[in-house]
């Protein structure tokens, strides 16, 4: 007689089925799963990275591929930034986490950089472990290039692999995240590097797992060191980033995600992502999943040129942006916004109602006095 399927033997078989028969999981990585943080209200996204669902393929099978990613010249130029920053052992980093973050420590002049080499992720993430913990325990700089840690995310591990981590004298840990965009007069793109932080974050919960497995814990620190080139060289530059913020909503998300079994239920019968279904059923099984789409949704999404599509013909607000969303209230589409603004619905207390009437009058009075002219 079988045994009884455990609840998260049952939840693995129901995002199989999402995912379709045959159709191999797609990992979670950092990016995505800050990706995730940055549009938490999203069921189609948590439903979809949950299930593994390769959302490339999915939005290609849809009608609409999307060019999210970054381009080839992008990737070869941030590798050839990478290797620059860890040279000769990793001196210009480590002289960049001393300056930026640990000024009271000694210099780094003697750092350790172990070999974190091993079979399989399961190896590699083992061979980390292992590393953090000699490190800590040895009260000196140590540089881990391209460490592995594991993240549980809906019952199964996740694997990450951040640029870098340090540990200070202190038995401190630090991520460090290298990116090729510029840090122009000591600041760079507030977009790029609020990415960046999120991204981070995702380590910084990881490494925090790997921490509480050892007595006493050491402390992961919650500023992470960003290197960039420094103007228009290709001279490394650090900023200290707090990504208190962003590692909050992160866990916060992670334990949503945790839940992906509650969306699971609201789902038809027989619901299936698989990219071979025919397009009718795969744009039916896509939209049984509510979509929270905004903007910033092109820069982080594979699907988000679908769903700019569906919410741009529903009239939903969210296609302006999430600040105009929040200042209409319950008025979810633009027709609810224009009939209130004509006096045609809407509550004249509602305060968005009221304000659209105001603006609607003035419009019409600067019309008005243009006309004149």
């Amino acid at each position: 007689m079988p045994l009884p399927r455990t609840r998260g033997t049952a939840l693995r078989q129901r995002l199989a089925e999402l995912r379709g028969p045959e159709v191999p999981a797609k990992a979670l990585d950092a990016r995505a799963l800050a990706a995730l943080a940055a549009n938490p209200g999203c069921k189609r996204r948590a439903i979809l990275d949950g299930a593994g669902v390769n959302k490339t393929a999915l939005a290609s099978a849809l009608g609409a591929p999307s060019a999210f990613g970054q381009s080839q010249f992008a990737l070869t130029r941030g590798n050839a930034f990478e290797a620059k920053v860890k040279a000769d052992g990793g001196a210009a980093l480590l002289r960049l986490v001393h300056e930026r973050l640990d000024r009271s420590a000694e210099p780094p002049t003697k750092a350790q950089v172990p070999d974190l080499t091993a079979i399989g992720p399961e190896g590699r993430t083992a061979r980390t472990a292992l590393a953090l913990r000699e490190a800590t325990e040895a009260q000196g700089w140590t540089l881990l290039d391209h460490p592995m840690l594991a993240l549980d995310v809906a019952g199964s591990p996740a694997f990450l692999e951040p640029d870098a981590v340090v540990v200070h004298p202190d038995g401190s840990w630090t991520v460090v995240e290298i990116k090729s965009f510029p840090m122009l007069d000591g600041s760079a793109d507030p977009a790029k590097v609020g990415a960046a932080a999120r991204q981070a974050a995702v380590y910084v919960l990881a490494l925090e797992e790997v921490a509480a497995r050892l007595e006493p814990a050491p402390r992961v620190r919650h500023r992470v060191l960003l290197v960039c080139p420094k103007d228009f060289s290709n001279l490394p530059t650090a900023s200290a980033v707090d990504i208190r913020k962003q590692r909050a909503v992160t866990a916060r998300q992670l334990t949503r995600l945790t839940r992906i079994e509650d969306i699971a239920d609201t789902l038809p019968e027989g619901t299936c992502f698989a990219p071979d279904l025919p397009a009718a059923d795969l744009t039916a099984a896509v939209e049984s999943v509510p979509a929270t789409y905004a903007p910033e949704c092109l820069s982080a999404c594979e699907l988000a040129f679908h769903c700019r599509d569906r919410s741009r013909a529903d009239g939903a607000v969210t296609s302006l942006g999430r600040s105009v969303r929040a200042e209409l209230g319950g008025l979810t589409t633009v027709d609810e916004v224009l009939a209130a603004a004509r006096g045609e619905a809407g509550d004249p207390d509602d305060p968005a109602v009221a304000a659209l009437r105001r603006a609607a009058e003035l419009r019409a009075e600067a019309l008005g006095v243009t006309a004149c002219h």
